[in-house]
């Protein structure tokens, strides 16, 4: 490596988390210049896996420009009491996940590094010029939990808006921001916009924008 290279980067780079005090910024670049060429090369070697379950675009409204795959999903059926998957707190990893190891491992490698749980995980494609229009992840899953954006794929940015604040993720980057707010994401290039979107669920007292837990 020459004298000037950067230097590799690692999830031991990773600060310990801040929680986030009232006033301040929602969103919270944690890394940036991470290599994520096997993540992308795991994508390139199944290119029909963006086909294989169209529910999430089809279902959810503010969700119809995207193109989903699940690493981990909520485990079904739902729990008594549960009005949906956005109260249940127990995830599973899907039988896809097998073809993309490297990814998920990324997911759970971060979540040992802050002390918490792996919950959820997607890689979600937005369309070229795609809108995912404002929205709150509500209910108790996501109300305790932590929201983590990879940018694998983005040729122009990604701009992600949160709360009326907004931020132009690059690729490489890693970030956490509050999605128990308001938020919406747009593709303003030609080409689909890659990211690795996953939760965590922190030590209590331990997170970014996580909130306790009701009751």
């Amino acid at each position: 490596m020459s004298a000037c290279a950067a230097p590799a980067w690692t999830v031991d780079d990773v600060a310990a988390p801040i929680p986030a005090k009232p006033g301040t910024s929602r969103f919270t670049r944690i890394a940036e210049g991470i290599d994520v060429t096997p993540f992308l090369a795991e994508l390139a070697a199944e290119p029909e896996m963006w086909l294989a379950d169209t529910s999430r675009q089809r279902k959810v409204r503010c969700q119809r420009d995207t193109r989903n795959i699940f690493l981990r999903v909520a485990k079904k059926p739902l729990p008594p009491g549960a009005r949906n998957a956005n109260d249940v707190q127990v995830s599973r990893t899907t039988r896809t996940a097998s073809k993309f190891p490297r990814a998920l491992a990324f997911c759970e490698r971060i979540a040992d590094r802050h002390g918490g749980e792996l919950g959820r995980a997607t890689l979600v494609a937005l369309e070229p010029h795609g809108w995912v229009r404002p929205h709150v992840d509500a209910g108790a899953y996501y109300r305790v939990r932590d929201r983590f954006h990879l940018v694998l794929t983005s040729p122009d940015g990604s701009p992600l808006t949160s709360g009326g604040e907004t931020v132009l993720m690059r690729e490489g980057e890693l970030w956490v921001f509050d999605n128990k707010s308001e938020h919406e994401a747009r593709n303003p290039s030609a080409e689909p916009r890659v990211h690795l979107i996953f939760d965590v669920l922190p030590p209590p007292g331990r997170g970014y924008y996580a909130l306790p837990a009701r009751g």
